[in-house]
């Protein structure tokens, strides 16, 4: 059976590649522990999950949900934007839900571009930023992410050919996969360069509640003139444990929403009722306490593994945002890759390589925090067996 063309520009998703290898090696009896993937290990905090149950048992959510989004959800939204971020949004008009941070991605990419355009997406980041465009027939246009520069792109590198042909450009802070946060004045600069370029800056904010040292992250959409030329993509996947719910929502610019929204009634048919009641819930000011604790775990597994990485000499600078660890790849390696199938073929734990993300990334490998401190500190410990 013959499948698109399409799916021959991109190559197979990473992550399911692994789960493969993960399934394949513990079938075989071998104790694998995986670092790889940013899912939350501890559950969903309890008063969204209440009110889910209780959603669920309501018939009015049984029934086909509105693209537009129940009136709960966009109202939770902008409440939230309003307290946690000091941005006013329009929830008639500038915020939309959605199943989850990918599928919006995505979908951006097929609402605004057409074959030839491009995006221009950050290098390394998350692969929908590159696979997207490919998909829709587009072109992406990577944005070299250097720690020489604060892993934000230069925007003035950007020829005017290339610029004259985007017409997305992909970024988040904090960033996945480097961790890095956004240096103060590159938020203002996006805003100049879409307005010049008539570029969508959508800006994913999937890791602004997963923070650490007394940072807050902002959001870009409180950058003035923001709304007038981009989006966020606001993810309850990571910060509220809700990675397997695909709860998330997109606010800012009513024009790009309703484009965004032309393209999904003829998509899909929508978020179900009850999963945006339990994402309105998340979004209320109790659940705060919650984010905090959960942020207390992460920020102590990040210290202990930087301490015990920097003791096999791998040194690294703790992330002040994100559920990773990014670091870079010992010597005697001819990839990320290769070290990365070293490291699972000899001691059984799954790492993500560098390269996955993008050409900048190779020369690193990611952690993901997202895995209990004692399996956490086992594969440190087998690694650093490894490095001996």
């Amino acid at each position: 059976m013959r499948h698109s063309d399409r799916l021959e520009r991109i190559p197979p998703y990473l992550f399911a590649q692994l789960e493969r290898k993960i399934a394949d090696k513990r079938a075989a009896g071998v104790d694998v522990i995986t670092l790889a993937i940013g899912d939350p290990d501890t559950p969903t905090y309890p008063p969204i999950v209440d009110t889910a149950q209780r959603a669920l048992a309501n018939p009015t959510t049984h029934t086909y949900p509105s693209n537009r989004g129940r009136e709960e959800f966009r109202e939770a939204v902008s409440t939230f934007y309003a307290r946690r971020f000091s941005v006013e949004i329009d929830p008639d008009g500038e915020v939309m839900p959605a199943i989850g941070a990918k599928e919006c991605i995505f979908n951006l990419n097929l609402a605004f571009l057409d074959p030839g355009d491009v995006a221009l997406a950050a290098d390394p980041g998350y692969p929908v930023y590159t696979g997207g465009p490919l998909l829709v027939g587009g072109e992406a246009v990577l944005m070299p992410l250097v720690p020489e520069l604060g892993f934000i792109p230069d925007l003035d590198a950007i020829d005017a050919k290339t610029r004259a042909r985007a017409r997305v450009l992909f970024v988040n802070y904090p960033n996945n996969p480097t961790g890095a946060v956004v240096p103060e004045g590159f938020f203002e600069r996006l805003v100049e360069f879409g307005a010049a370029n008539d570029i969508l800056i959508v800006h994913d904010n999937a890791y602004s509640e997963t923070t650490f040292d007394g940072y807050v992250a902002p959001s870009f959409l409180a950058t003035p003139g923001a709304k007038d030329v981009g989006v966020e993509v606001f993810s309850l996947s990571k910060g509220y444990n809700m990675t397997g719910w695909r709860c998330a929502t997109i606010v800012g610019n009513r024009e790009a929403i309703a484009s965004y929204w032309r393209l999904k009634t003829n998509v899909d048919s929508g978020l179900f009722e009850a999963v945006q009641l339990a994402g309105a819930a998340a979004l209320a000011p109790n659940i705060d306490h919650y984010v905090r604790a959960m942020n207390g775990i992460y920020q102590r597994r990040r210290d202990l593994v930087c301490a015990a990485l920097a003791k096999i000499g791998v040194n690294v600078t703790p992330p002040r945002g994100t559920v990773y660890i990014w670091a870079p790849v010992p010597a005697g390696f001819e990839s990320a890759a290769a070290y990365c199938e070293h490291v699972l073929e000899e001691v059984a734990v799954v790492i993500s390589p560098g390269g996955a993300y993008g050409p900048n990334g190779e020369g690193f490998f990611r952690i993901s925090l997202t895995t209990p401190d004692d399996r956490l500190m086992t594969a440190i410990e087998r690694l650093g067996k490894l490095a001996r």
